[in-house]
C-alpha cells in the first residue's frame, strides 16, 4: 500500500485489522448498494441510499443494516492474507533486480485478485443473499398484501404476512446439500471480471497519483497524500467496474420476488437488464460502491501508516539461533 517496506506477517495483520474496522464502518452501505442493485423496475422500494437505509432501519431495526457482516467480518482476514501473500509472490518472481514495470505491477496485482476469488465468491455468495433477505422479504409481502386486500379488504391487515430471514450457515448448508461445492462459487466468472479490472485499475492509478506527491523523489509520500490517493483511485476503480458488479450481483442473487428476472448466465444478465430496464441500470449503486471502497482504503492507509502490525509483532518473542 505505502511505499515503506513492510514484512509478510506485519501486512497480514495490518490488512486483517484494516479489513475488520473498514467492513464495520460501511457495511451499511455496502448492504444498500446490493438491495439498489438488485431491485428491478417491477420491484422497485428504494429511490436511493438513504432512503434503503431509512427504510431497513424502520423494518429490520439497526441491526438489520448488518445482515451478512458475519460472513465477511469472518473471511475478510483470509482473504487479505491470500491477496497479500499472492501479490508478494508474483512480484518476487516478476521482477528484475527488484524493479518492476508497470505493466508488471499490473500482472501482479491481477494475479493477487485471481487467487483472492478463491475466497471472495463464496464469501459474496452468502453476503448477498443475507443482505437482500429483507428487500426480498418485504416485496414478497407487499405483493401477497395487494392480492389478499383485493380479495378480502375488510379483513386483512398489513404486516400479516412475516418471512424468517436464514442464517449464513443455513444458507452454507442447503447450497451444499443441493448443488454441491460449485452452488458456493456461483457467479465466479462475474467475480472474476470485476476483481481483475479492479486490481488493473487501482495498482497503477494509486501508484502515480502517490508519487505526484512525493517531497523527494525516493522517499515515501506523506501520509496524507497516500490517504488521498487510496480513495480516489479505489473509488475511481470501483466505479469503473460496477457495471460488472450488478451483474455479479444479480447472479448471486438466489431469492427473487416473483415479478423479478431470473438469469443463467452473464451474457443472459446483460440482454435482459438491457432490454428490461435499460444501460442506466448498470450504474445502480455505484455511488454506494464508491462510498464503500474509497473508506476501506482509507482506512487501510490509516493502519499501515501507524504500523500497527510491526507494533503487535514488536511483542512477540524472537527466535535465537
Amino acid at each position: 500500500m505505502a511505499d515503506k517496506q513492510i514484512s509478510l506477517p506485519a501486512k497480514l495483520i495490518n490488512g486483517g485489522i484494516a479489513g475488520l474496522i473498514g467492513v464495520t464502518c460501511v457495511f451499511p452501505i455496502d448492504l444498500a448498494k446490493t438491495r439498489l442493485q438488485n431491485q428491478q423496475n417491477g420491484s422497485r422500494l428504494y429511490t436511493s441510499m438513504s432512503d434503503c437505509l431509512i427504510k431497513t432501519i424502520r423494518s429490520e431495526g439497526y441491526f438489520g443494516m448488518y445482515r451478512g457482516a458475519a460472513v465477511n467480518l469472518t473471511l475478510v482476514t483470509p482473504e487479505k492474507a491470500i491477496k497479500l501473500a499472492a501479490n508478494d509472490f508474483f512480484r518476487q518472481h516478476l521482477s528484475k533486480d527488484g524493479k518492476l514495470t508497470l505493466v508488471k505491477e499490473m500482472l501482479a496485482g491481477c494475479g493477487a485478485g485471481t487467487c483472492q476469488v478463491i475466497v471472495t465468491t463464496p464469501m459474496e455468495m452468502l453476503k448477498i443473499q443475507l443482505q437482500d433477505a429483507g428487500r426480498i422479504g418485504k416485496t414478497k409481502r407487499n405483493t401477497l398484501f395487494t392480492a389478499q386486500r383485493k380479495l378480502m379488504p375488510e379483513t386483512v391487515a398489513a404486516g400479516t404476512v412475516e418471512t424468517k430471514s436464514p442464517t449464513a450457515m443455513q444458507l452454507t448448508r442447503q447450497l451444499l446439500r443441493e448443488k454441491g461445492i460449485a452452488g458456493l462459487y456461483k457467479g465466479l466468472g462475474a467475480t472474476l471480471l470485476r476483481d481483475v479490472p479492479f486490481s488493473i485499475i487501482y495498482f497503477p492509478l494509486f501508484a502515480n497519483l502517490n508519487n505526484l506527491g512525493k517531497k523527494d523523489v525516493d522517499g515515501p509520500a506523506p501520509f496524507y497524500v497516500s490517504f488521498i490517493s487510496g480513495c480516489l483511485a479505489g473509488s475511481t476503480a470501483a466505479v469503473a467496474v460496477n457495471p460488472v458488479d450488478v451483474i455479479k450481483t444479480r447472479l448471486q442473487s438466489l431469492n427473487r420476488a416473483s415479478t423479478e428476472d431470473t438469469y443463467s448466465g452473464v451474457t443472459d444478465c446483460i440482454r435482459k437488464i438491457m432490454r428490461n430496464e435499460g444501460p442506466s441500470a448498470f450504474l445502480k449503486g455505484a455511488y454506494c460502491r464508491a462510498l464503500v471502497i474509497a473508506p476501506l482504503f482509507g482506512i487501510a492507509q490509516v493502519i499501515y501508516f501507524l504500523g500497527v502490525g510491526e507494533f503487535i509483532l514488536s511483542f512477540m518473542p524472537k527466535k535465537h539461533d
